[in-house]
């Protein structure tokens, strides 16, 4: 009986001292951490302080460099898209040079990780190659220029006015102010419409017969040419469109800005209908004849 009290006393001293003896691990391995961050920060604290504050100056150095480059190109009046795209590329270069000189101020190699960037390189064209064909896109449009910012394009049934060129893709923006993002592999290779700065406007309005429509054209042209909505170009063609059953149809061509294209639409029609109710000339409704025929009973 006593034995089996002391074997019962005994367990219960081992179940009491196995929480202690993991507290006491885990103490001990905090301390070990603890200790080798001291350890860390004491042999290498300067060069820390060092390598922070030469990336610092680098990267604050690389944005004054890339605005550098920026101003000379504008004042050598370089496309604006192919001046961005080089203070870019200037900046992120001088950016990779101050992080290798950095990491050369801690006393790490940059071999090996040049050669596990060749690796995953690899790896990474095969899996990206989408975004890569939109990469090299983007390039080829930088280069060749078919278009800059500022210009009226539509492609793949889009259309806007161009805000900025990236490498993997260009951003467009409507009259409704939405922006509108295009990956630069659709817009290589596709039919692109470039406008400049201004987009066609067509419009189209009936006069009745009773009419001289080539007055009517005149009284057309000076209203068009009185509202101030035509582009640069200064195009504006009206003519006889069509000989419809209830109306002689003239069309109006023109160019105006792309950034106020319906409000010149909305004007253009007031416009119109101002001109023709002052020269009291009449925009008919469709009409039918319909003819009853009483046929005589047997």
């Amino acid at each position: 009986m006593f034995t089996a009290q002391l074997a019962n006393s005994t367990e219960k001293s081992n179940i009491l001292s196995a929480p202690t003896d993991l507290l006491k691990e885990e103490i001990d391995q905090v301390a070990n951490i603890y200790n080798i961050i001291i350890e860390f920060f004491t042999n290498y604290s300067f060069q820390l302080v060092g390598a922070l504050i030469v990336f610092i100056i680098g990267y604050i150095f690389a944005g004054k460099i890339s605005a550098w480059v920026l101003k000379i190109c504008l004042k050598n009046k370089l496309d604006i898209t192919l001046s961005q795209f080089l203070a870019n590329t200037t900046k992120m270069l001088i950016v990779v040079m101050i992080t290798i000189v950095s990491l050369g101020k801690l006393g790490i190699s940059v071999t090996p990780f040049i050669a596990a960037i060749g690796a995953i390189s690899l790896g990474a064209g095969l899996a990206l190659q989408g975004l890569l064909a939109n990469y090299a896109a983007g390039f080829n449009i930088i280069l060749i220029r078919p278009f800059v910012v500022g210009d009226t394009i539509t492609v793949q049934g889009v259309t806007g006015v161009v805000e900025e060129v990236l490498l993997a893709y260009t951003l467009l923006k409507n009259e409704d102010d939405v922006t509108i993002t295009i990956p630069n592999k659709h817009i290589v290779g596709e039919i692109l419409h470039n406008s400049r700065h201004d987009s066609l406007l067509e419009l189209k309005v009936g006069i009745s017969y009773e009419h001289n429509p080539l007055d009517v054209v005149k009284l057309l042209e000076k209203t068009m040419l009185s509202l101030d909505i035509i582009g640069d170009n200064g195009k504006l063609q009206v003519g006889i469109d069509e000989f419809s059953d209830s109306a002689i149809t003239l069309a109006i061509r023109l160019w105006t800005p792309t950034v106020n294209l319906y409000a010149a639409k909305y004007k253009a029609y007031a416009g119109i209908y101002s001109a023709l109710d002052e020269a009291k000339i009449h925009i008919p409704f469709p009409q039918r004849d319909v003819h009853i025929h009483q046929v005589a009973q047997q």
